[in-house]
């Protein structure tokens, strides 16, 4: 008699925290054939991933110190063109020199930019001041780079339209209260539901911590140990579109010295300290006024601009703790298996990276998740067209 063999069950994997990060990990595994949860404690895209200024990078502010970033950050710029039609402002940005220093920082900016991959053009002060005609009239050269703008919250939100349209349950508001494990084995968590203060408990194959600058205290739930260092910025929006380019002061990474243009405003960013509770992050009106100061080194105008918004957001930096600023810190990205940091099975962290390198975070964990539980399926996310971000909420 032939024995009848019922297909193996899909491996189910617990994301925990609703970044970008997370809901392109969930998009990933989807397409793999793994079956997946989402949990965040707030509403998807609500922390990290929906406060940063909405600047689709093109590497070059870390070619100089940082070139891994840099290359991440170019390959990942063509990547989301390509999967996310419709969804920046492709509209380029200059590397502005204002000063004889930011002059001499111009061959060494270049070299560096071209060695990462990053296309890079000499600009002159006259074609500068032709293309954004509000820069400081004491511009003396520029560098223009593919830079673009997006909506800091709707470009993630197209990974998850895909991944909810594709199976995922995705859970907003759903806190994670313990991360259950038995015999060095994360086995799931128990959650409660901060609408109706419900608990119940999630069993899952792996679980994986994707909740950025918290990473750290959510791996301690589980008693493994996560080098995160959370790195606040702060961002100004004034009123009124001042560039229509993305524009970056030419000289090593400081405070205050990119403008994003958003819409009808001019986003302002950003200063750099650490701390080490990323729900304490606070604003400082110093910083805003840093904002406003630097700002006006590349166009005057915003020094006089309406305020419309200012915030901090905290970036997960990835490094050793001890770091004075963060600016010192790579903005690379790193995955984590805890069998092999911690003797933790079944636990896996992403942290660091940036926004714009969100998908190539999920490749990178979703090859060690399906590493880990046997699942053979390649990344298909390099080439698969997301849904619009409205997708989202139309089931």
């Amino acid at each position: 008699m032939n024995e009848t063999v019922s297909p193996r069950a899909p491996a189910h994997v617990l994301i925990v925290g609703g970044g970008g990060t997370g809901g392109a990990l969930a998009h990933d595994l989807l397409l793999r054939g793994v079956r997946v949860t989402l949990v965040e404690k707030g509403e998807v895209t609500s922390g990290t991933t929906g406060r940063h200024h909405g600047l689709l990078h093109s590497g070059a502010r870390y070619a100089v110190k940082d070139k891994e970033s840099a290359v991440e950050c170019i390959e990942e710029n063509m990547i989301l063109r390509r999967i996310c039609p419709g969804s920046f402002e492709l509209n380029d940005g200059l590397f502005v020199a204002v000063t004889d220093a930011d002059v001499a920082y111009e061959p060494g900016f270049v070299e560096a930019c071209l060695e990462s991959g990053i296309p890079a053009r000499r600009v002159s002060r006259a074609e500068a001041l032709r293309l954004e005609p509000h820069l400081n009239p004491e511009t003396k050269l520029a560098v223009q780079i593919p830079d673009g703008t997006m909506d800091a919250m709707r470009m993630p939100l197209r990974f998850f339209a895909s991944a909810k349209h594709n199976g995922a349950v995705i859970r907003p508001w759903t806190a994670v209260e313990e991360i259950l494990v038995a015999n060095r084995t994360v086995t799931g968590v128990r959650v409660r539901d901060l609408t109706s203060g419900a608990e119940e408990v999630i069993g899952a194959d792996l679980v994986v911590n994707a909740t950025g600058p918290w990473a750290e205290i959510v791996a301690r739930m589980a008693g493994c140990d996560v080098p995160v260092q959370p790195s606040p910025g702060v961002l100004l929006a004034v009123r009124g579109r001042w560039c229509n380019m993305v524009l970056n002061r030419l000289h090593p990474s400081g405070d205050g010295d990119i403008i994003v243009p958003q819409r009808g405003l001019s986003v302002i960013g950003t200063s750099s300290w650490v701390v080490t509770d990323p729900d304490d992050l606070g604003v400082p009106e110093d910083h805003v006024e840093r904002m406003y100061a630097e700002g006006a080194m590349l166009v005057p105008a915003v020094r006089t601009a309406e305020r419309r918004q200012a915030w901090s957001a905290a970036r997960p930096l990835i490094g050793e703790r001890g770091a004075s600023t963060g600016r010192e810190l790579s903005r690379t990205f790193k995955c984590f298996d805890h069998a092999e940091t911690d003797g933790v099975e079944g636990f896996v962290t992403i942290s660091g990276g940036k926004g714009t390198t969100l998908r190539a975070m999920a490749e990178k964990t979703a090859d060690v998740v399906c590493a880990k539980l046997g699942v053979d399926a390649p990344c298909r996310t390099r080439d698969t067209v997301l849904l619009p971000h409205t997708a989202y909420y139309l089931n």
